[in-house]
């Protein structure tokens, strides 16, 4: 730390962070915390001195974060975070400021105020990866933490009034799929000597996920690695989804599932009355980026829960005369169902059923006539409407289930569903 160069290994000797867990009081003028935030672990920003040191007290802040909520109660936390202002020499106690949730309120001004650019990427990963890691509290508590301090404060405090602005973002990081902007090798990068940021944040992001998910998420490994990864743009992702799935209070609903539920389209003209927490995006944009994402479980509950619950996305998705862009993908997962893991499996044919309800979509899909589908290996299919090829998967789907409950009949409650949803959608076609 300071103004040498730092190294992964230089730690347990660091002077600055000896002090910094030292027993004496520190100033909040001293000169140290100048000189602990001025490291230089390689960063994708650019030499300007306010980015590089916001950046490396965003980092401090969440590796010290992810200790105290491993280690300490929620009420611990605040403790920490909780200021009182002396004049030197006094005893006389003032009133005590909690910074918990400002640190909160401007993680949140941060994501939703600072453009993205080359020079700012590392600062918005941080900041949502920060908010992640606040919220992975839920992550060693079998209750749902509906009385939690972070859960009051992200639900009702300052940052109600951020809610459509947060969602907004988090959705345009996910549209945008910016990759770590160079040099090549930078923070966001594992490597043998100092992977450390980008293995801190992808370990609290996929415990959050295995949690959600109920230790079931990701594909077999190696399925869905990327040489190119979008760190921002799947820590945005996953952030947007643990909002979403926040549980309702006792008095008032999830307002970052109210905005995700009741946004429109930007080309959306009409004067309907205006819901809570609502705002427009680009449904062109959103429904390309749900296509190239679907080999992600992450990506295809977003599709899942924007059929379900966002009545004018729906309505967008099945008024499109592309759908093969979003139904190929979903195929392609249940053709390589052995490789997907059973919750993966369970939301593609959930979309299935809920697109097939539609019967404009139904009649749609058998005009549509797909030529060389390559990832279909059994036969050659150079030629197959996309209403044939769905029928033909979901029959595949059917019997890989049939044949691995006849093999393990302890199979699960996840096979049984999957099962279940495939002969439901296949009922909607007619014999």
């Amino acid at each position: 730390m300071g103004a040498n160069t730092s190294h992964i290994s230089d730690l347990s000797n660091n002077q600055s962070l000896k002090t910094l867990v030292g027993t004496e009081s520190i100033s909040e003028n001293d000169p140290f915390w100048n000189q602990l935030i001025s490291f230089t672990f390689i960063s994708p920003t650019s030499s300007q001195l306010f980015i590089w040191q916001a950046h490396n007290a965003l980092f401090l802040i969440r590796c010290l974060l992810k200790v105290f909520i491993r280690e300490m109660s929620e009420e611990e936390l605040q403790q920490q975070f909780s200021y009182q202002e002396r004049a030197p020499g006094s005893c006389a106690e003032t009133d005590k400021q909690d910074l918990l949730e400002e640190l909160l309120s401007n993680l949140i001004h941060l994501i939703v105020e600072v453009p993205l650019l080359d020079i700012t990427y590392s600062i918005l990963f941080e900041a949502v990866t920060t908010l992640l890691v606040l919220f992975s509290y839920q992550l060693f508590h079998k209750e749902i933490l509906r009385n939690g301090i972070i859960y009051q404060h992200i639900m009702k405090g300052r940052c109600l009034s951020l809610t459509s602005r947060l969602v907004k973002t988090l959705l345009y990081n996910f549209i945008r799929q910016e990759k770590c902007p160079p040099p090549s090798s930078h923070v966001f990068e594992p490597k043998d000597d100092g992977g450390l940021l980008y293995g801190l944040a992808s370990g609290v992001a996929s415990g959050l996920w295995s949690v959600f998910t109920l230790g079931g998420a990701g594909s077999k490994a190696g399925i869905d690695e990327e040489h190119n990864p979008l760190p921002l743009s799947n820590q945005s992702l996953l952030l947007l989804l643990v909002l979403a799935n926040l549980t309702d209070g006792p008095d008032w609903p999830n307002p970052y599932r109210q905005a995700i539920t009741c946004f429109r389209n930007t080309q959306d003209t009409s004067s309907s009355a205006e819901q809570p927490h609502s705002f427009q995006i680009n449904f062109n944009s959103l429904y390309t980026a749900l296509c190239e994402r679907q080999r992600s479980d992450q990506a295809t509950l977003l599709l899942y829960t924007l059929l379900h619950q966002n009545a004018n996305m729906k309505t967008y998705m099945l008024s499109r005369t592309d759908m093969d862009n979003l139904v190929l993908p979903i195929l392609e997962i249940l053709y390589h169902v052995e490789d997907r893991n059973s919750h993966h499996v369970y939301m593609a044919l959930i979309i299935l059923l809920i697109l097939t309800e539609d019967d404009t979509f139904n009649r749609s899909i058998h005009e549509v006539v797909l030529k060389n589908i390559t990832w279909y290996s059994e036969r050659s299919l150079t030629e197959i409407s996309l209403g044939s090829l769905l029928i033909l998967v979901v029959i595949r789907t059917i019997q890989f289930n049939m044949t691995r409950t006849r093999v393990g009949r302890h199979g699960g409650e996840g096979e049984q569903g999957c099962f279940q949803k495939c002969e439901r959608v296949f009922c909607v076609f007619p014999s």
